[in-house]
């Protein structure tokens, strides 16, 4: 059983439909977002009882729970097949964002969050030395986990040669390249690559990319928080499919 903390986690669950056994909302917590949740839980018969805060701390396992906590049944896991099928079937060309070693979950619900709000099918990441699908995730995510497919790997160099034979330039971030990430083109179905916190992309990852671009910076910072990088390429493999479509 998996527990949803937060107001924005809860509400997205139950709007992407997502089964819930039930919903705990502390006594005392009379708002309008506490409420939508109430109204939601009940038009999808979902239970909702109202406890003690200590009572929410103990199932959350923390106090960061914003007063609301679900409890879930576990997601079903999501493969790169099932992101390449379903991108397949989008009028949209196919967008998925591979992540090579992102170990903080805040990072990596940030990038979750962007890629969904840039119109991506999906993100890929390994099973180890990376973050995993946590609360944590879930909950920096805003939601964005309950709406958008998370495949775990074991291995992504494979990974990143399935996307290939499917039709996929790969485009990795690296700020020793020389090429500037405006200059490369995204409207094409892509994989666009980032690397982890610190080292940035692997070797072996950053061979099997086809273009690696950089973002330029000024001054003394010479690379960006990999959230941060993320939106900022997302955005522009955007502009590119928009301007392209009109």
């Amino acid at each position: 059983m998996d527990h949803l903390t937060g107001i924005h986690a809860v509400r997205e669950a139950l709007e992407a439909g997502r089964p819930l056994d039930r919903i705990v909302i502390a006594k005392g917590r009379q708002d309008t977002r506490a409420e939508e949740i109430v109204q939601l839980a009940r038009r999808q018969g979902v239970p909702v009882r109202f406890e003690d805060r200590g009572q929410l701390d103990r199932l959350a396992n923390s106090k960061d729970h914003q007063g609301v906590v679900a409890m879930a049944a576990a997601r079903p896991a999501s493969t790169l097949e099932d992101i390449i099928a379903a991108a397949a079937s989008d009028a949209q060309k196919g967008l998925i964002v591979l992540l090579d070693g992102v170990e903080d979950p805040h990072n990596l619900g940030a990038i979750i969050r962007t890629s969904l709000a840039a119109g991506a099918h999906g993100v890929v990441i390994p099973e180890r030395r990376a973050a995993g699908l946590t609360d944590t995730v879930s909950r920096a995510s805003a939601g964005a986990l309950a709406h958008l497919p998370v495949a775990k790997v074991t291995n992504l160099a494979r990974s990143m040669e399935e996307l290939k034979e499917a039709g996929y330039w790969l485009i990795g971030l690296d700020e020793r390249a020389e090429q500037n990430y405006t200059q490369a083109d995204f409207s094409s179905p892509v994989g666009i690559v980032l690397g982890g916190e610190g080292q940035g992309l692997h070797e072996l990852t950053r061979k099997r990319c086809d273009f690696v671009v950089s973002l330029p910076t000024i001054g003394p910072v010479k690379s960006l928080n990999v959230s941060v990088a993320a939106g900022v390429v997302l955005f522009e493999a955007r502009r590119q499919r928009s301007a392209k479509a009109k």
